[in-house]
Parts: C-alpha cells; sequence; structure tokens
C-alpha cells in the first residue's frame, strides 16, 4: 500500500527539518530552463537554433540501449508486444514506463498496437488510481531521447497541491526515496492486477 500523505511529509522532514529540500540533479542539466539572476530565478537566455541530434537508436545516433536488452529486475509486467518497467528508485509514489518490446516509435506503431496501447494505459491508470494514497496518475511521452517507444506513468501522492501536473515531475527527483518493501509491494500489486487481462506479472 502507498505511503499517505502524513508518511511522505514525514519522511521529508526526517532528511530536511525544516520541509526544504535539496535541488535534484536535474537543476545542473543544460536543458534546465531556471537560473537565479540578481537574486530572483529567470528563464535562461535562449540560445540560436542549432542542427537536431539523433537520439538514442536513431540512425546515426548511439545503439538503442532498450533494444540491447532490458535489465530483468526493473521489469513489473510483460506480455507479447509490450513492457512494463520501473527506475530502481523514486520519491513519487509509483513511476512506471510502458515500452513496446520491438523497436517502434511514437506514430509508426500499427492501429492495433495503438489500440493495446490504449487498453493497457487506461488499465494501468485505473489500476494505479484505485490504490489508497494516490491522487491521480499523469501519463507522459517526450521521445527526446531515444526512439523507443515509452510512456512514462507518474503517479502523485494525494493531497499535495504542490505536486500537481508538469511539476510532478520535478518533484520526483526532489522527494526522498521511497522505502525499498514498501515500493516493491506496491509495483506487486499493479503487476498482479494488470495480468487479470493477460501477460505477466514479474514485480
Amino acid at each position: 500500500m502507498p505511503e499517505s500523505a502524513s508518511e511522505i511529509h514525514a519522511r521529508v522532514l526526517a532528511v530536511a527539518p525544516d520541509g526544504r529540500l535539496p535541488a535534484p540533479s536535474i537543476a545542473g542539466w543544460e536543458i534546465f530552463p531556471w537560473e537565479v539572476v540578481d537574486g530572483a530565478i529567470a528563464p535562461k537566455t535562449l540560445a540560436a537554433p542549432g542542427v537536431e541530434q539523433p537520439r538514442v537508436g536513431d540512425e546515426g545516433g548511439p545503439p538503442c540501449d532498450t533494444c540491447a536488452g532490458i535489465d530483468p529486475d526493473t521489469i513489473v509486467w510483460e506480455d507479447e508486444h509490450w513492457v512494463l518497467t520501473t527506475r530502481p528508485a523514486s520519491g513519487l509514489p509509483l513511476v512506471l514506463v510502458l515500452q513496446t518490446r520491438d523497436h517502434e516509435d511514437a506514430g509508426q506503431i500499427d492501429d492495433d498496437l495503438a489500440s493495446e496501447f490504449g487498453r493497457i494505459s487506461n488499465r494501468l491508470v485505473r489500476i494505479i488510481e484505485g490504490l489508497p494514497g494516490i491522487g491521480r496518475v499523469h501519463v507522459n511521452r517526450w521521445g527526446d531521447g531515444s526512439s523507443h517507444f515509452h510512456v512514462w506513468f507518474f503517479a502523485r501522492p494525494d493531497g499535495f497541491d504542490q505536486i500537481k501536473g508538469s511539476f510532478a515531475v520535478e518533484w520526483d527527483a526532489i522527494l526522498p526515496l521511497i522505502d525499498a518493501e514498501v515500493r516493491k509491494a506496491d509495483l506487486h500489486g499493479v503487476a498482479v492486477k494488470l495480468a487479470n487481462w493477460g501477460g505477466h506479472a514479474r514485480a
């Protein structure tokens, strides 16, 4: 069962008694859009456009790491066409990635596979939002890093107005990590419920 809002807040206060957590590593990323100017947060200067760089898995880019092999310890559920994975750790209650088994890209999958994606995504959202302590599940696809079709599912905790919308992704990097045993139990619950429609629970 996911942590309650009070348990999450207690976990934060255990590492940051004043409630102010340290900035995550994403603040140092080149694509991070903010900087401090004269003591105030301001958007970075927008550089002139350049040449679009090939992604991982694109022709001319690095080899597709997903096709090279998915770490079996990260697999939550899988079937003939899809693999649901999780990251080794997260600050949000659950962070999952649904990806095609074969090397496909968004806009290239056929109608049958697209229909499967819709059904699995709908089931995943329903399953995760049915867990106690979950406020909402955000479904995100960017595709700037890898050409292998993958979609993210971010479960935000209930009761925190600051952790809403696209900012939930930033909070995932800011919040202290979820307890490994709690996370393991939650992933198992999601995997088993999703397997009711087919596929195999792996978590």
